[in-house]
Formats: structure tokens, C-alpha cells, sequence
């Protein structure tokens, strides 16, 4: 593997050659993960670069193909594959890392969390969302302290359309006798402004809500930050779609 010298523009070195405190698995037992580049991170994953160019160039160039983190992680194999010096065992790897990631992320959601507002619900859900293509819409069970019974997926869509029945939302929240849920699914365009097929769902549930004693208290909308909008969720109760 080489690597560039970061004072000789064109000049490549390998990076076996190097001394161990440049080099990114060295620099990780002796420094910790935290220490580390993104780059030198990934560049650990892909173990090896291709000829001229190192594990760490190649990082770097998915980097800047994707742009950030959360882009690279929503990735498919296929797109991976795209950049030079990474075949389908290394984009594998990849989404394997970033998989395990979104899992354990899920995995830190215990039981018995209290959730009564919308950033707690963004917060619960994030990293499960970030990296589906289409649609997802879930619901969260709640008991009557409003606390974290279970999160259902309900059901997947296309790109950007979705289909949900009160049937399949309320058998899951009876037979975990909640007494309350909120609603939640992703926009994949990142845009999480609700569209008015969202808002129709979201009060013919509230309805039958009603009629099944079953509180709706929410629907937050799940999409991506930008230097526009600070927010990467929307509550559609926040915005006035729900019943006073």
C-alpha cells in the first residue's frame, strides 16, 4: 500500500513504510479509535488500496464521492463499487460496519423510556432510519406513562409513497396493550416537510384512534439535516395537523 507524502505533491510512499505512529491500526492501539480520521478508519476496514494508491487515498475518495458519513452509510453495494480500489468483498465490509453500527444504536433503546416529546421519538429512531432507500413507517407503543413499550414496523413503501392500513397500526399497538403511539416514518429525498397524503394518513388514525380509545399523539417525520434547516424531523403536531 502507498500513500502520499504530505509534503511532496505526486510523491506516494507505502504505508508499511512508514513509522508506526502514522500508521492507522498502530495509531489505533496506541491512540484509541477516537484519535483517528475518518479516512484512517475506513481505510482499517478496507484493509488494502490497489496499486499507486493506498487503503487511505481510498477512503478519502469515497469520502468525497459521498461527501459525509451518513451518505456513505446509505450506500448501496452497488454504488460503493463505483469508486476505484473498492470490489464487492470491501463494500461488503462496509456495509457491514455501518450496519452493525444502526444496530447497535438500536440496541441502546431500553424498555421503560420515556417519550413525551419529538425530539425524544427523532432520537429513538435516527440511526434505524438513516439508511432505508424508501419508505419505512413505524409506530411506537407507549403505556400510560408514555413510557417506550416497543417500536413495530408496519410497513415499506416505494421511494416516496407509502401504504398504511388502521388495521395492521392498531392490532400491534392492542396486543401490546398500549394505550398510546406515535407515528413515524422516514422521507428518503431528507425533506421531511409532510405531504398531504401524510397529513390524510395521520387523521384518519387519529380517528380511529379515537373510536379504539388508543391515543395518536404524534407523527414525526423522519429526513436530514442541511445548513437550511436545523431540524432533520418534522412533528406534525407541532405544525398544527392535530386535533386540539
Amino acid at each position: 500500500m502507498t500513500t502520499s507524502t504530505s509534503n511532496t505533491p505526486g510523491v506516494s510512499i507505502r504505508i508499511k513504510d512508514l513509522p508506526n505512529s502514522e500508521r492507522p491500526r498502530e495509531r489505533l492501539v496506541e491512540l484509541g479509535a477516537d484519535a483517528l480520521k475518518n479516512s484512517e478508519l475506513i481505510a482499517i476496514l478496507l484493509r488494502t488500496g490497489l496499486k499507486g494508491v493506498s487503503a487511505i487515498q481510498v477512503a478519502e475518495q469515497l469520502l468525497h464521492r459521498f461527501g459525509t458519513l451518513d451518505t456513505l452509510s446509505r450506500a448501496s453495494l452497488a454504488d460503493l463499487c463505483k469508486v476505484k480500489g473498492i470490489g464487492r468483498d470491501k463494500a461488503i465490509a462496509l456495509k457491514s460496519a455501518f450496519t452493525l453500527a444502526r444496530r447497535m444504536a438500536a440496541e441502546m433503546r431500553p424498555e421503560g423510556t420515556v417519550l413525551d416529546n419529538p425530539e425524544a421519538i427523532a432520537d429513538l429512531l435516527r440511526e434505524d432510519n438513516r439508511t432505508y432507500e424508501v419508505e419505512n413507517f413505524q409506530v411506537v407503543l407507549l403505556n400510560t406513562r408514555r413510557k417506550l413499550i416497543r417500536v413495530e414496523n408496519i410497513t415499506q413503501g416505494t421511494l416516496d409513497t407509502l401504504l398504511v392500513h388502521a388495521r395492521e397500526v392498531f392490532k400491534t399497538a392492542i396486543s401490546a396493550n398500549a394505550s398510546a403511539l406515535v407515528l413515524v416514518h422516514n422521507h428518503p429525498s431528507g425533506d421531511p416537510t409532510p405531504s398531504e397524503a401524510d397529513i390524510k394518513v395521520t387523521r384518519d388514525l387519529i380517528r380511529a384512534g379515537q373510536l379504539l380509545k388508543i391515543e395518536v399523539l404524534d407523527h414525526i417525520i423522519l429526513g436530514r439535516r442541511t445548513q437550511e434547516r436545523s431540524k432533520d424531523y418534522a412533528s406534525l403536531r407541532e405544525l398544527g395537523y392535530f386535533y386540539s
